[in-house]
Formats: structure tokens, C-alpha cells, sequence
């Protein structure tokens, strides 16, 4: 019975102190006062109520505008949206800033905070990847802004991961090309791959996928081509076994080699005695 009635006390005076919170909560929307606003937003914040902070900043904005305030208001809005995950918004705020106030006491805070913003948008690798391209550029940028910034430790590590995405993004691509087997265009991602991600963990995989695109590509070729394309299957075959000699793949490399030589030396043959 003790315990029941602790339980009702407790409640009720937690929706008393809910309701007392709620009525201050709406008195300072209501208030024409902007001292009051501003502080009360920066509590909310610390707080960890964010929505609110989030309404009273809307408010204070256009009311500080021109004042010493106003980077404030407009800072600690992108971060009342990036806290509430809504990085759009938040990025939008960040940019916004570094354009408006860049003798801020914030503005290298903002500058990363917006490159997070949109590392934060960036999607898996086989969705768009718009964001992780406008990331790429804000967290480089940053560096050069701020080469001695603590935080360029965590920008090298961001590039590094947002580049193996877009290079399983650019792999996706050309598997698809290679698995639907439309080996020219297979060739030409599969090489765009190599030249932009040169030192990717995949390079062996591709290398293969390469070499075996050439040689399909010159099997199903019209005879006026096939020579060229056997050729450059010879040279995709040297530049495999000279990088990966102990390749899981040696053997059938090795088989396409063969063939395609055979049919070079064949074709020379040809010409030799007409």
C-alpha cells in the first residue's frame, strides 16, 4: 500500500513538474522579450531539449539579425538540426554560416560540421552519390583552410572511407557490365575503375574481370577486329601475371593467353604467305 501511494506522489508530481515546465515553455514563445529567448534556447540546448531549442532559434533569428547575436543563433540552429538528425537542414545552416560570418568565433566548427553534414547524407555505394562527392570536397577544403586543425586525423580517415565507397561504387558498375555480358562496356568501366582507385583492395579482381572482358570482347568480335582484341588481350594478360603471378586465376589467364596468341601467330601466318 506504501509502495502504491509512493508510485501515485511520484506521478503526480512529475505531471505537475511536466505542466509547470510546459506553461514556461509556452510563456517564453509568447514573450516579446529577446534576452529571455536567447537564454532560454541556449539552456534548452544544454539540456538537451532540442526541439524547443530549435523553435526559439527560429524566432530569435530574424530579430538578432545584424546584432552580435546573430552567428550565434544561426550556429547553434544547424546544430539543433544536426542533433535531431536532420542533416539537410543542418548542412544548409552550416554552409549558410561559413558564407555570412567568416570572422566568427564558429566558423571552423561550422566549415566541419557542414562537410559532416554531408558525409553524414552519403548513402551505400550503390545508391547516388551526390552527397559523398560534396562531402569529399567540404572535408578537403577544410584541411586547406585548417591544415593544423586537430579534427584533419579524422578528415584523412572520412576521405579514405568515402573513396572506398565510391570505388565499390564504381566496381558495382562495371560488375554489372561484366556479369550481363556486355564485355565493351565492362572494359571501359573496369578500366576507369583502375585508373581512378588505382590502389584499391579489389585490383586483382578487376585486373582478372579486365582480362577475361578483352578476351570475350575479341571471341565475339567480327573477324576485321578480332586480331586487335586478341592483342589487346596478350598486353591485359602480361600486365595481370606480372602483378599477381600467384593469382588464383593464373590458370585460366594462362588458357586465354594461349588463344589468343595462337590466333595472332596464326593471322600473321596468313598474311606472311599472301
Amino acid at each position: 500500500m506504501l509502495i502504491k501511494n509512493f508510485h501515485r506522489v511520484f506521478l503526480v508530481l512529475f505531471a505537475a513538474a511536466l505542466a509547470f515546465s510546459c506553461s514556461q515553455y509556452e510563456k517564453v514563445i509568447k514573450s516579446e522579450d529577446v534576452n529571455l529567448k536567447f537564454t532560454k534556447a541556449f539552456e534548452y540546448y544544454a539540456e538537451g531539449e532540442y526541439v524547443k531549442a530549435s523553435t526559439l532559434l527560429s524566432q530569435l533569428a530574424p530579430l538578432v539579425r545584424g546584432t552580435r547575436k546573430a552567428d550565434s543563433v544561426l550556429f547553434y540552429q544547424a546544430m539543433t538540426q544536426y542533433k535531431l538528425n536532420d542533416f539537410i537542414i543542418a548542412g544548409h545552416y552550416f554552409n549558410t554560416f561559413t558564407s555570412y560570418f567568416e570572422n566568427s568565433r564558429f566558423i571552423e566548427e561550422a566549415a566541419y560540421m557542414e562537410a559532416l553534414c554531408y558525409y553524414e547524407q552519403s548513402p551505400r555505394p550503390e545508391l547516388d552519390q551526390t552527397s559523398t562527392y560534396q562531402a569529399l570536397d567540404a572535408f578537403r577544403l577544410y584541411m586547406i583552410r585548417y591544415p593544423n586543425s586537430p579534427r584533419v586525423v579524422d578528415c584523412q580517415r572520412i576521405l579514405k572511407e568515402l573513396n572506398e565507397k565510391l570505388m565499390e561504387k564504381s566496381l558495382l558498375s562495371a560488375r554489372l557490365y561484366y556479369n550481363i555480358n556486355d564485355f565493351k562496356a565492362a572494359v571501359v568501366a573496369l578500366n576507369n575503375c583502375l585508373v581512378d582507385y588505382p590502389d584499391n583492395r579489389y585490383r586483382e579482381e578487376i585486373m582478372f574481370m579486365l582480362l577475361k572482358s578483352r578476351y570475350m570482347l575479341a571471341i565475339r568480335s567480327i573477324q576485321s577486329k578480332q586480331t586487335e582484341r586478341f592483342q589487346d588481350t596478350v598486353d591485359e594478360y602480361y600486365s595481370f601475371i606480372a602483378e599477381f603471378p600467384d593469382s588464383k586465376n593464373k590458370k585460366e589467364a594462362e588458357d586465354m593467353y594461349k588463344i589468343a596468341s595462337k590466333y595472332i601467330n596464326e593471322t600473321d601466318k596468313e598474311l606472311t604467305n599472301n
